[in-house]
């Protein structure tokens, strides 16, 4: 063992930087791991278990330790080597901490912050895209993006994506909030956008009408009705309960289909919203992400449930709430747009109910936009 590693007691940054300076100081602590206090001592109760040694000794790395650890990993990207040189552990043991502890936080936190929606949380969800960014009766909004990695070994072009470079695919649903309701991830990066969608549970969930959804109703004040729907960008087909918008062609010519376009694209925009603001919490998806495809998945999984953690506890409450455009968070150049689709035909049940949107924003809820 190098004698570097044998002073991590007394030269690591564990206890040098955490225990002695950021644990009496929230505002520090949450700026160099993104999370607080309350919900690191959250999370640690719950993965304690899987990574405390099984034999303790007095060199013995602490779970508080290796999620501190990873946490600092999500929150920079840093090498395995660079941050064996700050807490003084082995790079090889870095690696092994850090993919267990993103297996115990998947483990033990996905089916808890993104269980299976049910009928009611789509209705709460529908009421904050009305009350929100004014479109009714939606459930979410789905978008899908490449995240750039390290090419596996002997993956030949399996992740090697239409923008040429090589990634795995988010698939994700999120609500008004900015947070995630459901997630695809590890899809090929060389995939098509619709056949990635297709062979999702969710995306068959949501073609076959499985999702949960609300039966439809009627939009409040009218007597237009349709189904609850989810809405999606051109990289989707038109579904009866997956709403996109009229061919850019079409709404140049066509202004009712412009203003259409508009109110869609403004709920629609929440799926940007949601990856910017992730991608800053989490700067591991600045730059390639130089790991396996299965440690990747828990990466991204990991990231998704702790940006939901820390979703919640910065919505204030409703007579307080306010959101505005976030400009300034859209994802960065390596999380990049699903392709777009060629010509596809949609059902005309699905192209009624468009038009039954766009009839309501070019009529009874014209006043409503924009809504204060």
């Amino acid at each position: 063992m190098h004698p570097m590693y044998k002073e991590r007691n007394r030269e690591g940054v564990f206890q040098n930087l955490i225990m002695r300076h950021l644990t009496d100081n929230n505002s520090k602590f949450k700026e160099y791991l993104r999370v607080d206090k309350d919900l690191f001592e959250l999370l640690l109760e719950n993965v304690k278990d899987d990574l405390e040694p099984s034999r303790r000794r007095n060199n013995s790395i602490s779970a508080s330790e290796k999620l501190a650890l990873t946490l600092r990993y999500l929150a920079t990207g840093e090498s395995y080597r660079s941050l064996a040189f700050a807490y003084r552990i082995h790079y090889s043991w870095i690696s092994k901490a850090i993919s267990k502890c993103l297996e115990s936080i998947v483990k033990k936190f996905l089916h808890v912050v993104m269980p299976e929606p049910t009928e009611e949380q789509f209705k709460k969800i529908s009421a904050d895209f009305e009350r929100l960014w004014n479109y009714p009766m939606c459930c979410g909004a789905i978008d899908g993006k490449h995240i750039r990695i390290v090419c596996p070994p002997k993956s030949g072009s399996l992740y090697f994506n239409y923008k040429g470079f090589f990634s795995v695919v988010l698939l994700a649903i999120v609500d008004a909030q900015y947070r995630f309701v459901a997630v695809d991830v590890g899809s090929y990066g060389r995939e098509g956008d619709a056949g990635i969608f297709k062979k999702s549970k969710m995306g068959e969930k949501i073609i076959k009408n499985q999702f949960n959804l609300p039966q439809p109703a009627t939009i409040a004040g009218t007597e237009i009705k349709v189904p609850h729907v989810i809405l999606g960008d051109e990289a989707f087909s038109l579904q009866d309960n997956l709403m996109k918008s009229y061919p850019r062609e079409q709404a140049l010519n066509d202004r009712e289909k412009a203003i259409y376009n508009c109110r869609h694209s403004r709920a629609r925009r929440t799926t940007e919203n949601a990856f910017g603001i992730m991608t800053s919490y989490f700067r591991i998806f600045h730059s390639p992400i130089p790991l396996n495809a299965e440690k990747v998945d828990n990466v991204i999984l990991a990231c998704c449930i702790l940006h939901n953690m820390m979703r919640d506890a910065k919505i204030p409450a409703p007579q307080q709430r306010h959101l505005e455009d976030i400009n300034t968070l859209t994802p960065t150049e390596h999380m990049v747009s699903l392709s777009k689709p060629g010509n596809s035909r949609s059902k005309d049940s699905a192209i009624e109910i468009r038009n039954k949107f766009k009839d309501y924003f070019c009529g009874p809820g014209r006043l409503g936009y924009p809504r204060n």
